[in-house]
Formats: C-alpha cells, sequence, structure tokens
C-alpha cells in the first residue's frame, strides 16, 4: 500500500504559515520547492538577501529559515500531519538547509496548539510595561527552548546590566560603521514598499528613558512623524544558546527561538528581538551567561519580553514568489 503524501495546495498553505516567521530585517531569506513524486520539500537559503557585512557567515540565514522551519512544522501538526525534518541532507550543498517529508500521523511534538500564534506573532519595537514577566511563564519558555534541544537563560539584574552595555557598544559601532548603515538602509524605512524589509511604522518610537534595548533602525535619518517614549527601566532579557556554532546549531536555534516567540504569545506576552550585539564576534561572547553551563555557550538571539501593544504586521512575500512546485515529471512549474 502506497503512504499518502501532501497534495502541493495542502503544502502551499503550510508554506504560507511558514514564511510568517521573524527574520533579519525581515529580508525573508529562504526558497522553497516542493516534488509531488516523491513528497518532499526542500528548503534553500536564497543568498540575494544576505548582508555580507553583518552576516557575513549567514548565522542570521539559518536562524531565519529555522524559525520558518518551526513554522512549517506547527502548520502541518495542525493539519494532522507529521513534518520529518532532514537538516543539512547533502554535505556538498551547504545551502540546502534541509529536506522534509510529510506522513500522516499524530502530533509527537506536541506543536500543534500553538498554531493559531503563528499570524499572531509580532516583532515589537514599542516600549513595554513595567509589568514583571511571572516565573511561571519564564520557565515554560525555557521547557520550550529545550524541547528543540536548545537552551534559555533568563538573565538576572546585574547580568541584564551588562547585556544591556554591550547593546550600547553594538549600537554605537553601527552608527560608525557606512557599510552597517548601509545595509540597514537597503531593508528599512521610506524607501521599503515592497512586500519584505522593515517600514518606517514598524520602526517603534525613539527612546527618550528607560534601559531596554531598542534598536534604531532610522540610524539617523530624520523622521518628524516618529514619537518618542519611556521605555521599561529594568527589561525582561533572555539569550537563547546553543552548546556548538554551526551551522546545524543555528538551524535548530531558529526552530527553538521560533516554538519560544509563538508560545510566548500564546501566553499573552509581547516579544523584540535584537541580534545586534550578536552581529559582532567580540561582543557577542559577553552575552554569555557563565552560570547556565554548556548548553547556552553560544548566544544566538537575545530577546525581550513583557507586556505591550498591539502592533501591525511587517509584509511579507508572495508565497509564490518563495515556493516553486515540480510538475508530475519532476520539471519545476511555472
Amino acid at each position: 500500500m502506497s503512504t499518502p503524501q501532501a497534495d502541493a495546495a495542502t503544502v502551499t498553505a503550510w508554506v504560507g504559515d511558514a514564511v510568517m516567521a521573524p527574520s533579519m530585517h525581515n529580508a525573508q531569506p529562504w526558497q522553497f520547492r516542493y516534488v509531488p513524486a516523491t513528497g518532499e520539500l526542500r528548503l534553500r537559503m536564497d543568498l540575494t538577501r544576505s548582508m555580507p557585512h553583518t552576516d557575513s557567515h549567514h548565522r542570521s540565514m539559518h536562524v531565519s529559515c529555522g524559525a520558518a522551519l518551526f513554522n512549517l512544522r506547527v502548520a502541518a501538526a495542525h493539519a494532522g500531519w507529521t513534518a520529518h525534518v532532514r537538516p543539512l541532507p547533502d554535505p556538498a550543498d551547504p545551502h540546502l538547509l534541509a529536506s522534509v517529508r510529510f506522513v500522516e500521523a499524530a502530533d509527537p511534538d506536541g506543536v500543534a496548539d500553538l498554531y493559531p500564534a503563528i499570524r499572531r506573532r509580532r516583532s515589537s519595537r514599542e516600549a513595554f510595561t513595567d509589568e514583571r514577566v511571572p516565573a511561571a511563564l519564564l520557565d515554560a519558555l525555557s521547557g520550550a527552548a529545550r524541547s528543540e534541544g536548545v537552551g534559555l537563560s533568563v538573565l538576572g539584574e546585574w547580568q541584564a546590566e551588562a547585556v544591556l552595555d554591550v547593546v550600547e557598544d553594538a549600537a554605537q559601532d553601527e552608527r560608525l560603521s557606512p557599510e552597517a548603515r548601509a545595509e540597514i538602509a537597503r531593508w528599512t524605512g521610506s524607501g521599503v514598499e515592497g512586500p519584505d524589509g522593515i517600514p518606517t511604522y514598524a520602526f517603534g518610537p525613539r527612546r527618550r528613558g528607560g534601559r531596554a534595548p531598542a534598536r534604531d533602525f532610522a540610524v539617523g535619518r530624520h523622521l518628524p512623524e516618529r514619537r518618542s517614549a519611556v521605555f521599561e527601566h529594568a527589561p525582561c532579557l533572555v539569550v537563547l544558546g546553543t552548546a556548538q556554532d554551526r551551522p546545524p546549531d543555528w538551524l535548530l536555534a531558529g526552530q527553538a527561538l521560533e516554538r519560544v516567540l509563538l508560545q510566548a504569545t500564546a501566553d499573552g506576552l509581547s516579544t523584540s528581538l535584537n541580534s545586534q550585539a550578536l552581529e559582532h564576534p567580540e561582543l557577542r561572547w559577553l552575552l554569555r551567561d557563565p552560570h547556565a553551563g554548556t548548553s547556552t555557550s553560544f548566544p544566538q538571539m537575545l530577546l525581550r519580553l513583557g507586556y505591550g501593544p498591539m502592533v501591525p504586521p511587517t509584509p511579507r512575500r508572495d508565497v509564490g514568489d518563495v515556493l516553486a512546485i515540480d510538475d508530475e515529471r519532476g520539471d519545476r512549474a511555472e
């Protein structure tokens, strides 16, 4: 008896959910290809969306694609299928990040319940309230990361102060780097009118007080309509980290990141990502938590959690631009 395979329309819908994942500067650096004859979905990096200066080793691209991969798993599980992921299946083709096959089965990873959060999740650059995040929620988020084989460290007060100093150093380096400013300008601001990048409405307010890390995508550009706000004085910061620092770990970190973000969204939390310090190797080392053991030896993402206003979504590319489907003969359909 042949094994049932997901049809192209179903896989297309799942990819539509996958691409709701966050990515550095909302560049959306993923390409999918579905082969109905074999039931295989392939995920590749789209190198036309790389950032050679701030992501020269494609670490952030791996993390972003890993987040999309997790959304794909959730979407399939919600529909009663299990996505079997084979990461980096071809050593001769490092840009092929995953091969995925789908089997009609129960939800062994327990992720189907996260499905409603996929399209509710936002990357917020707004000020949060000073209300503390309950320890029980933080414990649950740590458990979500562990379920994906990744560590999550909740920073104490003195650790957060040290990390905030690192983030400020990264922001200063960014302001002084023409290359970094050029990459940011490409993906942000008034020039962004298409289905990718970060439009000005998503910049969030200028920080006029508080200590929360708030990346300023204006980078010196004058935006007269932009408001200002006082951010949290004691932000809730967590660091997502892996035991090793290789492409498979980056891909794993992306899946864990999205699991944490979806769980946080389901729990009513606002989330803000900050990769600024992680873009500098000498600063990234300083984000390590010396008390967290080897599970978080290599920081992959800094997250800020709290309670803030609902924000609008950033744009997304059309599924037809990121998904190719082969015809029955194995040729790519146009």
